[in-house]
C-alpha cells in the first residue's frame, strides 16, 4: 500500500534538490546544496531503516524514482550509497525499482572508488567545461551493459550529455 505521507516527502525534497543542481547550472554556485544533500541522506537513511528500500509499492514509481535520485547525490555518504545500492539491487530482483537506476549508482559508487564505471553514465567537467565520461571498464561491451540495464546506447546519451 502506498505510503503517501514519505510520498509527499520524497517529491518535496526531490523537487528542493532539483532546484539546487539547476541553480548551479545557471549561476555556477548553490550555497544549499551540501545542506540539502546532507538532510536527504540523513532522512533516506531513517526511511531505509524503517522501511527498506522505498520501491513501487511503498511509494509509486515516482517517489521510487525520487528516493533513487537522494540516494544517487549521496555522495558524501559513500557507505550509505553502497548499502543503498545493494538494497535497490534486491529491489530490481522483485520487481519494486527500475535497473537503469541500479546502473546510474552502480557507476557512482564505482567512480567514488576510483574504478571504472560500467555503465558510462557519470561525467565530469573537462577542458573548457565540457564534460566528459569518468572512463568506463570493457568499452566494448559498453553498450550492451547498458541495453541490459535499458539504457541508450552510449553514443545518444553522450550526445545528449554534452548538449
Amino acid at each position: 500500500m502506498v505510503n503517501d505521507a514519505l510520498v509527499a516527502e520524497l517529491h518535496r525534497r526531490a523537487e528542493e534538490d532539483q532546484a539546487a543542481r539547476r541553480l548551479i547550472a545557471e549561476t555556477g554556485q548553490s550555497p544549499d546544496l551540501l545542506r540539502i544533500d546532507a538532510s536527504n541522506t540523513a532522512w533516506l537513511q531513517q526511511v531505509v531503516a524503517e522501511y527498506g528500500w522505498p520501491g513501487f509499492v511503498l511509494v509509486g514509481e515516482r517517489g521510487a524514482d525520487e528516493a533513487w535520485l537522494l540516494a544517487q547525490h549521496a555522495d558524501r555518504d559513500p557507505g550509505f550509497q553502497r548499502r543503498a545500492l545493494d538494497l535497490l539491487k534486491a529491489a530490481v530482483s522483485a520487481g519494486e525499482a527500475l535497473p537503469r537506476h541500479v546502473a546510474y549508482l552502480t557507476d557512482r559508487v564505482l567512480v567514488a572508488a576510483g574504478e571504472p564505471q560500467l555503465y558510462g553514465t557519470q561525467y565530469l567537467p573537462g577542458p573548457d567545461n565540457a564534460l566528459c565520461p569518468h572512463p568506463v571498464a570493457d568499452p566494448d561491451q559498453l553498450d550492451a551493459r547498458r541495453a541490459a540495464m535499458g539504457l541508450e546506447p552510449a553514443a545518444e546519451y553522450d550526445r545528449r550529455m554534452r548538449s
